[in-house]
């Protein structure tokens, strides 16, 4: 029997529970996705915490306190993956320009900025607002720049 999934109706349902859970641990869920990947579904949540590194311990904390909730809201057979976003970790969306305030990343424009030739910044993000883009601070000159955000073609956390 094939059932039929709307899976962004089951994102709407399980996206203020996952925020929730995440919140009272002190996490802030970066990313949340519902998959399906070789005839399986995926529930993948994505944790950041501004003051400390996500460990699996942790992990194991918010997937047990999710997994029974969840079960009730998700119709079908799925697999729950809970983890951190990763180092290096492209950025899926502008709130995440404001969860990584203060973090390096390095910023690829689709066009160069006026006088610059480089397409490519390594910075610290010292603002971001969506009409007015983003504010960084970039290392090799100690320029600070704005960016609309319309000219941002991909942003990563960066690590030296």
């Amino acid at each position: 029997m094939k059932q039929d999934v709307n899976r962004h109706e089951i994102l709407e349902k399980v996206t203020p529970l996952i925020e929730n859970t995440a919140m009272r641990f002190g996490f802030i869920p970066v990313e949340i996705e519902f998959v399906k990947e070789n005839h399986r579904w995926f529930l993948r949540i994505y944790l950041y915490s501004k003051e400390k590194d996500i460990t699996l311990d942790d992990c194991e904390r918010v997937t047990r306190s999710l997994s029974d909730f969840l079960d009730e809201l998700i119709p079908v057979k799925y697999y729950l993956e809970v983890s951190s976003p990763g180092l290096e970790r492209k950025f899926k969306s502008e709130k995440e320009f404001i969860i990584f305030k203060g973090r390096r990343v390095s910023i690829k424009l689709k066009q160069p900025l006026n006088g610059e030739e480089e397409k490519i910044f390594k910075g610290e993000i010292l603002d971001y607002d969506s009409n007015e883009g983003l504010r960084l601070f970039r290392f090799d000159d100690g320029q600070e720049l704005q960016i609309k955000k319309e000219n941002i073609q991909s942003a990563k956390l960066y690590i030296d």
